[in-house]
């Protein structure tokens, strides 16, 4: 390159930079500015149900639906009075209070509280030991 001729200085503007603008770096108002100022074309679109709701709530109206109509009751299996009387009754019998039952079949006084209330959901097994210590058939015949 030493003979080729003259050499001159180059003067147009070099620009560095760390990498290419992206997508939004585009959109934003300083650069479509810029595009329009320099001539160059810009394109708009409006995007369909930009701004609403319309879309999402369009579409739950069938499940919405699905949920009225929907009458299944949806509660747990509660113990019955049958069997609740049946366990106080025996349990008086055995003249022991609801502490030293629960501790004679493992368990907590709660459950034995619960089960007495109604409010407990029935558990095979542990009517299953209440029997056997009471040696009474809770449900059912006796």
């Amino acid at each position: 390159m030493a003979g080729i001729g003259p050499i001159t200085q180059d003067w147009e503007p070099v620009v560095i930079r760390k990498k290419a603008p992206n997508a939004a770096a585009k959109k934003d108002e300083k650069a479509v500015n810029a595009a329009r100022r320099s001539g160059a074309e810009i394109e708009t679109l409006k995007k369909s149900n930009a701004g609403s709701n319309k879309a999402a709530s369009s579409s739950t109206t069938l499940n919405t639906r699905k949920l009225d109509d929907e009458t299944e009751n949806l509660s747990h299996e509660k113990v019955s009075t049958e069997l609740k009387k049946n366990l106080i009754q025996a349990r008086v019998d055995k003249k022991l209070n609801q502490t030293q039952l629960a501790q004679l079949i493992n368990e907590k006084p709660q459950v034995i509280q619960e089960y007495e209330s109604g409010k407990a959901i029935p558990n095979q097994q542990i009517i299953n030991k209440l029997e056997r210590v009471l040696g009474v058939k809770l449900r059912g015949k006796k």
